[in-house]
């Protein structure tokens, strides 16, 4: 089994500064368990990279997507420029597949299809090659994916390997059956597109590519990827699996994100607030004690979510300083600095005035009762 990448540099600091720094990384992987904050984590780090970088490019690999939500923007498959940004751009691919081999090879009655859906993963692996490809042409400087939840992510690891897999039944089956596929194909009278060397063509194709990538993948030069997790006892344990996992898969990584930390310097007299901040403390004393080889970049629970490019690039700045609740002060908000911003703003203070309104109503009817 392969080790994990270990920074030999003393006392780790508390950032993504050594990731940001690295001006030779290619990929970048953000995951970790699900709800834990992966897609705002990958989008400011997105954002940091920009200011560094000659052109960035954020890929959403979850099928629930948040990058528009992050960024107020919507995004397709095709990269976009993020607003606000010249170098910065985002995408959103759905891991099902809808790649032009596959709609050929069901243009074969099925035949060749069925095969293909026989080999698990096989489409989702042709579908990121596809991506990967595109991804390629356009040469950015480095690409940040946000990733799936952590089995998701760990089958987008393995698609090399499915693939070479899948390409190897294939051509055994050719082996074995002869021109049994260009017969199909002068049946249905498909002609030479949908003919045995044309698919076998295309899928070598793909084979190539995503080989090259997952060289590259192996390269802790090129490729890194960052944990993304909270103090919390199943989170911790989701890290441990997927940092296993990807030293299974030689993939470079050295940095964990603890999002949503409660500060006691930012706690009220709250007897719960207290309770959590104790919980969370043994947690993430396990986190350093685990993880001691580890740059370990903490984040503050936040009362609202972080969205809007303003929102972004204020609170990324957490990934490069570390967060210090006497100066920050996670519940303060900076001022809104856009349209989109300031109508936010209005509503959620709307709402948190209707709802004090109520208290209010409420306290008074029991008052009256009594």
């Amino acid at each position: 089994m392969a080790e994990v990448a270990v920074i030999d540099d003393g006392a780790l600091e508390a950032s993504l500064n050594n990731v940001l720094e690295q001006e030779e990384l290619k990929w970048i992987f953000v995951g970790g368990k699900g709800g834990v904050g992966k897609t705002t984590c990958s989008s400011m780090l997105a954002v940091q990279l920009a200011k560094l970088r000659t052109s960035v490019l954020i890929i959403s690999t979850d099928p629930a997507h948040n990058l528009s939500d992050a960024f107020r923007q919507k995004f397709t498959r095709s990269p976009s420029v993020v607003q606000g940004f010249s170098n910065l751009y985002a995408m959103e691919i759905d891991p099902t597949v809808e790649t032009e081999e596959l709609d050929q090879l069901e243009g074969m009655g099925g035949f060749v299809s069925e095969l293909a859906n026989a080999i698990p993963g096989i489409d989702e692996a042709m579908s990121f090659a596809e991506m990967l490809k595109l991804v390629q042409t356009l040469d950015y400087s480095v690409v940040v994916f946000d990733t799936a939840p952590t089995g998701h992510t760990l089958r987008l690891l393995q698609f090399p390997s499915t693939l070479e897999k899948g390409l190897g039944k294939m051509m055994s089956l050719k082996n074995k059956f002869g021109g049994l596929i260009s017969q199909v194909s002068r049946m249905f009278g498909t002609g030479d597109e949908f003919g045995e060397d044309a698919i076998m063509g295309k899928l070598e194709g793909m084979k190539a590519v995503i080989e090259r990538v997952n060289e590259q993948f192996r390269n802790p030069d090129l490729t890194t990827f960052v944990c993304v997790c909270i103090p919390e006892f199943l989170s911790l344990y989701e890290t441990e699996r997927l940092v296993q996992e990807l030293a299974r898969f030689e993939i470079d990584t050295h940095n964990i994100i603890i999002n949503q930390v409660l500060f006691s310097e930012d706690a009220s007299d709250s007897k719960l607030l207290q309770a959590r901040i104790r919980m969370q403390q043994k947690y993430l004393d396990q986190f350093h004690e685990l993880y001691e080889d580890f740059h370990i970049t903490k984040l503050p629970l936040l009362p609202e979510e972080v969205r809007g490019v303003e929102a972004l690039k204020e609170f990324s700045k957490n990934l490069i300083t570390p967060y210090a609740p006497s100066s920050n002060g996670p519940l303060k908000t900076s001022s809104p600095s856009t349209v989109e911003d300031a109508e936010a703003e209005v509503e959620r203070l709307r709402k948190a005035l209707s709802g004090a309104e109520a208290l209010l109503d409420r306290l008074r009817k029991g008052k009256d009762k009594s």
